[in-house]
């Protein structure tokens, strides 16, 4: 039987990535339905602000990862064990199904046509002009700068005890450069929760591949040129 501890930090993944998510992607909804009156800027404050909060408030629970990638992280630097880093993306995946059935019941059929069916139902988007490779570029960049914020922030000994304002920094400043691009989701989670629900898999390998790659470069960094000796 699972411990009371194992089930808390599972809780606590599936409901902070649940409650980050819709937050997240239902901000970008509503700045659709109110013609652009939240901005890109609004949008990344609500996303930085929710995530340090959510950061602060379930990190002694379950690290407060929320995120495959960040757990992957956490994996190669040797913080999460294998089975462990599984149940904790498990808990990622269903809490993001979750929140992209929430958006789903929130607005489909909200104007005419239906904004949830315009915003591919809160699923992140390559910009004009952009191809899968430029996107997984520009993934990668933003996974990384958030990794880096993660793992020197709040994981190392030697931080500040403040990782959850600058974890929610580095995804502000990631999405006010990288929204415009892939939509910044840094997160295979993110895309995956609205994209299964919508039923629109076809970015898979952008919103997979590019938060991975940076995600596994910057834990590598860390683990290879600055951890504590």
């Amino acid at each position: 039987m699972p411990s009371r501890s194992l089930i808390a930090a599972l809780a606590a993944e599936t409901i902070g990535t649940y409650l980050f998510f819709v937050l997240g992607a239902g901000t970008i909804i509503v700045d659709i339905i109110t013609g652009n009156s939240i901005g890109i800027l609004g949008i990344a404050l609500v996303h930085g602000l929710a995530l340090a909060v959510l950061a602060t408030a379930f990190g002694a629970i379950s690290g407060a990862q929320f995120n495959p990638a960040v757990t992957v992280a956490l994996w190669l630097i040797g913080k999460v064990r294998t089975i462990e880093g599984l149940r904790f993306i498990a808990a990622q995946l269903i809490g993001a199904t979750l929140a992209g059935l929430t958006l789903k019941l929130a607005f489909l059929g909200v104007q005419s046509p239906s904004v949830y069916d315009y915003a591919l139902g809160g699923s992140p988007v390559l910009g004009a002009g952009l191809d899968a490779v430029q996107g997984i570029v520009v993934e990668a960049i933003l996974t990384a700068l958030l990794v880096y914020a993660v793992l020197m922030t709040a994981v190392d000994a030697r931080a500040p005890k403040m990782g959850g304002l600058f974890i929610g920094l580095a995804v502000t400043a990631d999405i006010i450069v990288g929204g415009p691009l892939t939509g910044a989701a840094m997160n295979p989670a993110r895309w995956f929760g609205p994209a299964v629900v919508y039923g629109d898999l076809s970015q898979a390998v952008v919103y997979i591949a590019g938060p991975l790659i940076g995600a596994t470069l910057a834990a590598l960094s860390v683990r290879y040129l600055f951890a504590q000796r």
